[in-house]
């Protein structure tokens, strides 16, 4: 399969998801981990980000405020106006876009801030690293967003 035009990955990963949650519940986490880096690389070699951007279109990262002080500095505006400009405080009280998708993605799917975005950008879909199994819930949500998280998921599932 190209999985850089398979464009019903998305429809698969919720037809999968509870093989997916039955996995991540019964398989050995150091098992797991071991494989990630190269599942990973794989997985990034035949899909490209730039053909989705779903993660910008559909999510907000949590802006930390390491990324407030970076992003506001690029932009050369107050951190102040950063937030009062773009972002909101969550029912967790973190800092999240105002607006979906991403007040920062281009029309070509690529950042405005690229170089200085949120950690939680730069890390997303965690699938080179252990909340990939710490965190089951938001790997099976991911799973819907992204294709590399449902490719991941896939060759672990039948291995």
């Amino acid at each position: 399969m190209d999985w850089s035009i398979d464009t019903k990955w998305q429809q698969k990963a919720k037809e999968k998801r509870k093989t997916y949650q039955r996995y991540l519940n019964t398989a050995k986490p150091a098992e797991i981990i071991k494989q990630l880096p190269i599942l990973h690389d794989e997985a990034f070699a035949k899909i490209n980000c730039l053909d989705c951007a779903n993660c910008c279109k559909n999510h907000s990262p949590t802006f930390k405020s390491t990324d407030l002080k970076r992003i506001s500095k690029h932009l050369r505006i107050k951190e102040t106006d950063l937030i009062e400009q773009y972002l909101k405080l969550d029912e967790d009280n973190d800092f999240v876009l105002k607006q979906s998708p991403c007040t920062f993605l281009n029309s070509d799917n690529t950042c405005k801030i690229y170089e200085v975005r949120p950690s939680d950008c730069a890390r997303y879909p965690y699938t080179d690293e252990d909340v990939f199994i710490k965190r089951k819930n938001l790997t099976l949500t991911n799973s819907s967003v992204c294709p590399a998280v449902h490719y991941i998921l896939e060759k672990l599932t039948t291995l």
